[in-house]
């Protein structure tokens, strides 16, 4: 059996992390175990902690660690790199929820000791009847394209409890965990049937504000650790948008205005840290992808 532990970095989650939870204990697996959950709660106000507490009393495979202020996911995540002795480790957004099977599917393939990380596949629970929810499905299926054929991680991510820590002030923690895993020699790899449900952004402020920080945290990987990411490749994401083209009103209208929000995210979040010299590793949150209950 390869055994994990499954971290959870929350900030005021409470409209999810009950059903992430309970679907966590629910996972179905054959070649995994699941010997621990961490949640690591920072500085929450709502009742993150209290609804973790009760989860806690339920099953002795889960436990809180509290940070008392909140000082970025990268903090969060090294507290739980101090706390782990598991082989396998998982970073699971609190604002996503997995399939039954998701879990084995994302950890099974450290079977091959050649693995040093497995991203899984997010898949957004907005409607795509509607602007917002239409971008927010083409930016993931582009990511998806991409991962099959260069590993790009996100949302849901496992690799090998090999180093102690991540750089404290990074915003994309998932892009500074793969030059690591890399550095040791290890592969990246990209696990489609990890399916993770999320939600992306419901308004264009949200949009903006995540998309922003997002590249921002990819410009200081790049520059810190000397590593870019798969989609930071802008002659790919055009291949790829040109190889997706389809005859439909909406890829013109739609489709053509989110690339253009993503043109002036990536423009805003280069300005973000070439000039104000903002690590933006404590961020706003972007508060519609937020309950997924909501999607669903």
């Amino acid at each position: 059996m390869i055994r994990c532990c499954v971290g959870i970095m929350a900030y005021n989650e409470e409209a999810n992390i009950g059903r992430l939870l309970d679907a966590l204990l629910a996972q179905e697996t054959e070649t995994v175990s699941v010997e621990e959950i961490v949640v690591v709660a920072s500085g929450c106000t709502d009742g993150t902690e209290e609804i973790v507490e009760r989860f806690v009393a339920r099953d002795d495979r889960i436990r809180l660690l509290r940070q008392p202020r909140r000082e970025g996911k990268a903090s969060a995540v090294n507290l739980l790199l101090r706390s782990t002795q598991q082989e396998v480790v998982i970073l699971h957004s609190a604002d996503t929820l997995p399939m039954p099977h998701t879990i084995e599917a994302l950890v099974s393939p450290f079977a091959d000791p050649q693995v040093g990380m497995v991203g899984g596949r997010p898949v957004p629970m907005n409607p795509a009847n509607n602007f917002m929810g239409y971008g927010v499905h083409l930016l993931w299926e582009l990511h998806h394209q991409i991962a099959l054929r260069r590993p790009k991680m996100g949302e849901l991510i496992a690799f090998r409890n090999i180093f102690r820590q991540i750089p404290y002030d990074s915003a994309v923690d998932e892009a500074s965990i793969e030059p690591l895993i890399i550095g040791q020699g290890l592969r990246l790899l990209y696990a489609p049937d990890a399916v993770v449900c999320n939600k992306g952004p419901e308004n264009v402020r949200d949009f903006l504000k995540q998309r922003r920080r997002i590249f921002a945290g990819h410009l200081y990987v790049k520059d810190m650790l000397g590593y870019q990411v798969s989609t930071m490749n802008n002659a790919r994401i055009a291949w790829l948008l040109v190889k997706n083209l389809k005859l439909d009103w909406r890829f013109f209208t739609w489709g053509l205005a989110i690339v253009a929000l993503e043109v002036f995210a990536r423009l805003w979040g280069t300005y973000d840290y070439l000039i104000w010299k903002r690590k933006p590793f404590a961020w706003s949150i972007a508060e519609s992808t937020k309950d997924l209950a909501e999607a669903t």
